[in-house]
């Protein structure tokens, strides 16, 4: 069988051409052994029919074993004869001849420095795309937690106009002068707090006195 790998070949014909010849061989080489054993059979019983019967089976399975490896001698020369016809002439692709596929490596040829400066580009833009695509997952992020923030301060919103209804409606007027009014209230009963606890103070002494 050739060595030749023949990868053009096979891209075109979607295997190999060796593989080919190789199971016409086998099927060449499967049918002559079924032959064999057919004529084994017929002479075996072309003897059994004799009188004599001189030739038994053993001598008779020897001569087919010589006769098939004659058979298998020749076959393998006119084999390797055909395929050497075949490979050269049927399987085989012309030097000349380009396929479909490839003509555009005709039309936009490139070297090897080409093509590599050609992939580092392509790794470059698909860095370029994954940072891109990392930027906008975080953007979409912080659009989302800027979203949640609004919503909360519009609730505070609403919660600020409805205390200023309220205030308007119990005639305290801004929420500025409600915290004002809140705040010198606190700090008055932070003050009557002070002065009970110290009141309390000198009860107790008074108290321990006695």
């Amino acid at each position: 069988m050739s060595v030749d790998p023949m990868a053009y070949e096979a891209q075109f014909f979607g295997f190999t051409p060796q593989t080919c010849l190789l199971r016409v061989y086998i099927a060449f080489q499967d049918y002559l052994f079924e032959m064999m054993l057919v004529v084994e059979s017929v002479i075996l019983k072309k003897l059994n029919g004799t009188p004599d019967g001189g030739v038994g089976p053993a001598q008779v399975r020897k001569g087919t074993e010589k006769f098939l490896l004659f058979m298998k001698e020749h076959l393998d020369k006119l084999f390797g004869r055909m395929e050497e016809v075949l490979l050269q002439l049927v399987l085989n692709i012309p030097k000349n001849v380009l396929l479909p596929e490839d003509r555009a490596h005709q039309q936009y040829p490139y070297s090897q420095e080409q093509f590599q400066a050609l992939q580092e580009e392509v790794r470059e833009l698909q860095q370029r795309c994954r940072a891109e695509a990392a930027a906008g997952q975080a953007l979409r992020a912080e659009l989302e937690e800027q979203a949640a923030l609004s919503a909360e301060l519009e609730k505070v919103l609403q919660w600020f106009d409805g205390l200023e209804n309220i205030c308007r409606e119990h005639g305290t007027g801004s929420i500025k002068e409600s915290f004002a009014f809140l705040t010198q209230n606190s700090r008055r009963l932070q003050e009557v707090l002070k002065d009970v606890e110290k009141k309390s103070k000198n009860i107790k002494r008074h108290d321990q006195l006695l």
